[in-house]
């Protein structure tokens, strides 16, 4: 048995020998670097999933034969409801306030987050604004987490993984409201 691990032992040797031969330990190290510096870069590199929400889409529509249930993307307390397509957080509706007013106790934060949600009453964008009502705990109900055409966190403006109470003087986040900026 000894006789096989001092053959391993050569073999082994050998080889490292000889790659330390041929490379030296500059391009060692800068392979290393190449790896190691790419692997961190290459998650932050932009990306495109606009193909992805219409294949999803299409599955989601339902077939002609089903009895007609009420529309969950129509009923503001749930999270299919059509604004939501970028929502992060609690539904204000669900919450003690509105769609556009923040529950009493709360104010609007300061900063907020956008998205472009499809209205399938009239087949339209429109571009909606989330804002974080701030200045209570956390309300607890109503949790939606829709992540439609998000983009990196390097993009603020289009991430909602962000509290945005933190521009205001409470920073604690309550729930989040969804209110039409406009047509996109």
């Amino acid at each position: 048995m000894r006789w096989l691990f001092k053959l391993i032992d050569r073999h082994a040797e050998r080889g490292v020998r000889q790659i330390a031969h041929r490379h030296g330990r500059r391009s060692l190290l800068a392979r290393l670097g190449v790896a190691l510096v790419g692997g961190a870069v290459l998650p932050m590199l932009p990306f495109d999933r606009s193909g992805q929400s219409s294949g999803a889409a299409h599955a989601a529509e339902p077939s002609p034969r089903k009895a007609a249930k009420p529309d969950p993307r129509e009923d503001p307390l749930q999270c299919e409801y059509w604004r939501y397509c970028a929502f992060d957080g609690y539904l204000c509706t669900c919450c003690g306030g509105s769609l556009t007013q923040c529950p009493p106790g709360t104010e609007a934060s300061k900063v907020s987050w956008i998205g472009t949600c499809l209205n399938p009453q009239d087949g339209r964008q429109y571009l909606v604004s989330y804002n974080d009502c701030c200045g209570k705990g956390s309300c607890g109900e109503c949790l939606c987490n829709n992540n439609e055409r998000e983009r990196p966190g390097y993009r603020l403006g289009v991430h909602n993984d962000i509290n945005w109470c933190m521009a205001n003087t409470s920073p604690m986040f309550h729930c989040t409201t969804a209110i039409i900026a406009g047509v996109a």
